[in-house]
């Protein structure tokens, strides 16, 4: 395995990463003009609080079609796996892979056919630990989130469960080749190579599965909606090491499931709460 370390200039620990790479994050931003405004995972920059670090992520705490979600099998538009066309070509040199803070991600091309439109480039694809979506109230391990961008500017995501090779199991080898590039980057702004990348197997994988789809959006300010979500039913799997490396990297990097499809942001659903506990403990209080 080929690799190489630099700090990207103005790296931020904590960046935009849903969007990087589309037309909502352009690559030739800077690292810290890609970030909308510094969140995290973890106290108040965590996903409870994402609304008001920004004005531009109000969606995050108003939007009533956020995502993740727990993914109802029943509920859901049922895709198979091999209308989507899945072409990306192999890497025989390996891709750029970076750690930009809140998660680690490499760039390669590609295309799909989503929603019967086949115009859906591929941007990037990156990774969460654990699942941020749920399948019938069960989460993984780990997911991986490939984006792609349409002609209009529209973005859809086919997202891979992540599970640890147990008895019987494989290690889905495109993903273990690219998590072969974590050993460059340790740190936030850090870039390196993967392994040489080879898609078929991944490709062949989507076939097989079935799709859960649904209309979403980003997981990670600014909360964008209008974002076609493919959750494929068939998790992947890495070794136990791959696994605990881009764990030790990326950390908790998961926004919490939020409510089903057109229904209340479930932060506004709290705030009332929170506002009427507050409301009936100060009546408490005048009446004592």
């Amino acid at each position: 395995m080929k690799s190489f370390t630099f700090l990207l200039p103005f790296a931020s620990v904590a960046t935009a990463i849903c969007h990087y790479g589309t037309s909502l994050g352009p690559r030739d931003l800077g690292l810290a003009e890609r970030a909308e405004g510094s969140f995290g995972y973890h106290e108040l920059n965590g996903a409870i609080n994402w609304h008001a670090l920004d004005d531009k992520n109000k969606l995050c705490a108003t939007g009533k079609t956020q995502s993740p979600i727990n993914v109802v099998r029943s509920e859901r538009t049922i895709v198979p796996g091999r209308s989507y066309g899945l072409n990306i070509p192999s890497y025989p040199y390996g891709a750029p892979i970076q750690n930009l803070g809140t998660t680690v991600q490499t760039t390669v091309n590609g295309s799909a056919t989503i929603l019967n439109d086949p115009s859906y480039v591929l941007r990037q694809f990156h990774f969460h630990t654990p699942s941020e979506h749920h399948l019938d109230g069960e989460h993984f391990a780990g997911e991986v989130h490939f984006v792609f961008e349409n002609g209009n500017k529209k973005l859809a995501v086919i997202g891979f469960f992540i599970e640890i090779v147990g008895g019987g199991d494989q290690p889905t080898q495109v993903i273990s080749s690219a998590l072969d590039g974590l050993a460059a980057i340790p740190e936030a702004g850090q870039q390196g190579v993967t392994s040489p990348l080879d898609f078929a197997g991944l490709r062949e994988h989507l076939r097989r599965s079935d799709v859960y789809q649904y209309g979403g959006s980003l997981t990670t300010p600014p909360c964008s909606e209008e974002v076609t979500f493919n959750v494929a039913a068939k998790p992947i799997y890495v070794s136990a090491d791959k696994y605990r490396e881009l764990k030790r990297i990326v950390k908790f990097n998961s926004r919490f499931t939020q409510n089903k499809p057109g229904e209340e942001n479930i932060l506004q659903i709290v705030s009332r709460t929170v506002a009427r506990l507050a409301l009936n403990t100060r009546r408490r209080a005048f009446s004592a």
